[in-house]
């Protein structure tokens, strides 16, 4: 598996500590990162869970793909106003990250990974 989940504590420590800065947004990795607000009985969260294992393979090196399981993180999903689920957010190494819902399918994925999180890669 190269998805990596994430609880509330691992998402202070390494994406970004919205609790000290709820205003500011500081990201806290070394790579960009795409992050998956799922549930496990979400029928569109399932179909492109292998989409993002893919993915994560594919650009291990470049980039990180995070899931949050909405259903045990409801603070973490509700700090981000996530109403919907799959919401995809893709995380640059600068500037804000860009909020996606619903699944897409990987072209769309890689589409977003080149425009807005490896725009030198």
């Amino acid at each position: 598996m190269n998805t990596i989940h994430l609880t509330k504590e691992d998402f202070l420590e390494k994406v970004a500590d919205y609790e000290t800065s709820p205003t500011e947004w500081k990201y806290l990795g070394d790579k960009p990162a795409i992050i998956d607000f799922y549930a496990d009985w979400c029928g569109p969260c399932k179909s492109i869970a292998p989409v993002l294992e893919e993915l994560a393979a594919e650009y291990k090196d470049k980039m990180y793909v995070y899931k949050v399981n909405t259903e045990e993180e409801q603070e973490l999903a509700g700090a981000f106003g996530i109403r919907s689920i799959p919401s995809l957010l893709f995380v640059p190494m600068e500037g804000a990250p860009q909020m996606a819902h619903g699944a897409m399918p990987k072209a769309s994925f890689k589409e977003i990974i080149k425009k807005v999180l490896l725009l030198n890669n």
